[in-house]
C-alpha cells in the first residue's frame, strides 16, 4: 500500500502561485502513477493533472493547462503541483492520488490511494 500526505496549500491572491507537495510512503518501490484532483464546496471532485511512472508522461485538465505543472521526484517519493496565475475558481481542497502501474489516469475511480487533502484559497 501507499500512504499519501499533501502539503503546501494556503491563501493566495489571484495571479499568485503555490506549489503543492504529495509525499508517498509505504510500498514505493513499485511503479505508480500519480494524480491531482480538487473539490470545491458543492462540486464533485474533478481531475487536475496526472503523471506516469517514472514521470515521462503528463496530462492536464483544460482548465489548468498552461498554468499548472505536475512533476515528481522519485528519489524523494514526492509529487508536486506547481500552480501559477491562480484564479478564484481554483479555490478547492486539492487531493493527490496514486495507483500502481506505469501509466497516468484521469478518472478518480481509477486510483486506489488518496491523501487527506490540502486547502487552496485564491482571493480576488
Amino acid at each position: 500500500q501507499v500512504q499519501l500526505v499533501e502539503s503546501g496549500g494556503g491563501l493566495v491572491q489571484a495571479g499568485g502561485s503555490l506549489r503543492l507537495s504529495c509525499a508517498a510512503s509505504g510500498r514505493t518501490s513499485s511503479p505508480y502513477g500519480m494524480g491531482w484532483f480538487r473539490q470545491a464546496p458543492g462540486n464533485e471532485r474533478e481531475f487536475v493533472a496526472a503523471i506516469s511512472w517514472p514521470g515521462t508522461s503528463t496530462y492536464y485538465a483544460d482548465s489548468v493547462k498552461g498554468r499548472f505543472t505536475i512533476s515528481r521526484d522519485n528519489r524523494k517519493n514526492t509529487a508536486y503541483l506547481q500552480m501559477n496565475t491562480l484564479k478564484p475558481e481554483d479555490t478547492a481542497v486539492y487531493y493527490c492520488a496514486a495507483k500502481y502501474g506505469w501509466a497516468w489516469w484521469a478518472r478518480s475511480g481509477d486510483y486506489d490511494y488518496w491523501g487527506q487533502g490540502t486547502q487552496v484559497t485564491v482571493s480576488s
